[in-house]
């Protein structure tokens, strides 16, 4: 066990644990003292398991690629894993990102704009030949934030009569009255200018009831450029004034 130990760069006790999981048995164990004896012919598969275990795949995927009944079959496992990788890479670049604009902040006040926004029809576009009249947006409840549930409505404003197609039906989304904030580069730090619109809007007493809004200006279907995308992101309020503000 010491000798396929120091050729595999696996540990005595991660040996004793693959032994224990079913992941990598050895050849032998010595009934009177428990020893347990491997052979030179295990070492690839050891190599590949420590490589395996290295990518953070579980025992039981290690135990299913070993397993698998051919080289597709094999390659398909090892492809899906890293592709989790790769997605699980990039939440952890953008909360990377996220964190250093949270700690290194804008400089200068962020401008806060008071809108009365009318009343619109909303629907599909393209398969009604309808056209657009202002960019795509989301109306979101509050539950959303404050029970991880509830209503959301994304839509785009048309004219024209809309018809209901599958899951998609005319809307008329209600007039309102916003406090709007234009939100620069990808939704993956937005909770930074929600926090500033927030902090507005309670600081000046005019927040109330109502589901919040997002209007996509620019974005992913525009240009593939995140710096280059805005949202506009609007808290509802109690409007006495005529203006804009900087918070």
């Amino acid at each position: 066990m010491g000798d396929f130990s120091r050729a595999t760069h696996l540990s005595v006790k991660t040996l004793r644990h693959y032994h224990q999981v079913g992941l990598l048995e050895p050849v032998t164990v010595n009934p009177d003292t428990g020893y347990r004896y491997y052979s030179a012919g295990q070492i690839p598969t050891a190599q590949v398991i420590r490589r395996l275990r290295d990518l953070e795949m579980p025992v039981a995927d290690v135990k299913a690629v070993l397993a698998a009944p051919d080289a597709p079959a094999r390659n398909a496992l090892i492809a899906a894993h890293l592709n989790r990788l790769e997605a699980e890479l990039a939440q952890t670049r953008d909360a990377v990102e996220s964190l250093r604009n949270l700690l290194q902040p804008p400089e200068g006040p962020m401008a806060i704009e008071h809108r009365s926004v009318p009343a619109a029809a909303a629907g599909t576009v393209r398969a009604q030949g309808l056209h657009a009249t202002g960019p795509s947006g989301g109306v979101y409840a509050s539950e959303l934030f404050q029970h991880d549930r509830g209503e959301a409505i994304m839509f785009i404003p048309v004219e024209g009569r809309v018809r209901a197609v599958g899951r998609v039906t005319p809307i008329v989304i209600p007039a309102t009255e916003l406090a709007i904030i234009c939100h620069y580069g990808s939704l993956t730090d937005a909770d930074l200018s929600y926090a500033a619109l927030g902090a507005y809007a309670t600081a000046h007493e005019i927040s109330v009831d109502g589901p919040l809004r997002e209007y996509y200006l620019r974005g992913a279907s525009d240009t593939p450029e995140e710096a280059e995308w805005r949202t506009e992101i609007g808290w509802p309020i109690f409007r006495a004034d005529g203006g804009a503000f900087r918070a």
